[in-house]
């Protein structure tokens, strides 16, 4: 568990920062690229050795996955890891890790609309089905009000470095823990704004009974460019998340599992 846990950070990291990179790009060129895990993935898979990167990538949230499983079996490290609502969440999070780690073997496999397709698209199919529903607009909306808090609960969390009684913080040098600190809250408060944005639009979506109000990630990051101070958000946002990338290679080496 702690060597699957350990490559699924580093498989973590290598997803965001590519995501990062394609916003920086988006930013700084007007276009090109799908900033998501789709478009990270197809990058990937377009560079030599691609399919065999993907492989093990997906082998590595795989392990994430089974780690995080473990721990809502089981419990976390730490004092209070054994909590119902710690354990929950990371059933929650093994449930995530394993849809992303099916889509990037799918991908890998050769079924190219699995991993590495829009998630703008799938954004706005899932919330028009949702709102065909009974009660469809409150889905969506509790749903947005959801991921919402979730990148607020994010953000803050970052802020007050929550982060550190997860990581071996005693083995680091100064310069290290100045470094985990910077890409930690940096990286922790810009994917924290992303999915609170993306949880405003789900939002909205719900209440103008429109899908196409609901944004994937990149929908999400490319709306930063259409705020008043221009691309220079987006920059910021998108160095954020390469931040968060490796932040996610930091917890690889040192977090406790």
């Amino acid at each position: 568990m702690e060597a699957g846990a350990r490559a699924g950070f580093v498989a973590r990291g290598v997803i965001y920062v590519l995501v990062g990179a394609l916003a920086l790009r988006i930013a700084l060129s007007g276009g090109g690229g799908q900033a998501d895990r789709g478009g990270a993935i197809g990058e990937i898979a377009e560079k030599p050795f691609g399919k065999i990167l993907l492989w093990a990538l997906g082998i590595a949230l795989v392990g994430m996955a089974l780690w995080r499983l473990s721990e809502a079996l089981f419990g976390a490290a730490g004092p209070d890891g054994h909590k119902p609502t710690k354990r929950a969440m990371a059933a929650g999070r093994s449930v995530f890790y394993g849809f992303v780690a099916y889509s990037v073997l799918s991908f890998a496999a050769g079924d190219s609309g699995s991993g590495g397709g829009s998630s703008d698209q799938q954004s706005k199919d899932i919330t028009a089905k949702a709102l065909g529903w009974p009660g469809g607009e409150w889905i969506v909306g509790v749903a947005g009000v959801g991921v919402a808090c979730a990148g607020v609960w994010i953000a803050v969390r970052a802020l007050l470095r929550k982060y550190r009684k997860h990581l071996k913080m005693s083995e680091m040098s100064q310069r290290v823990r100045q470094a985990v600190d910077f890409t930690g809250v940096f990286g922790g408060t810009a994917r924290g704004i992303v999915f609170a944005t993306a949880g405003g639009f789900a939002v909205a979506a719900a209440i103008e009974h429109q899908p196409d109000r609901s944004k994937g990630m990149d929908d999400t990051l490319r709306s930063f460019a259409d705020t008043p101070v221009g691309p220079w958000l987006l920059v910021v946002v998108a160095l954020g998340l390469v931040a968060f990338g490796a932040f996610s290679w930091v917890n690889a080496r040192y977090r406790k599992v």
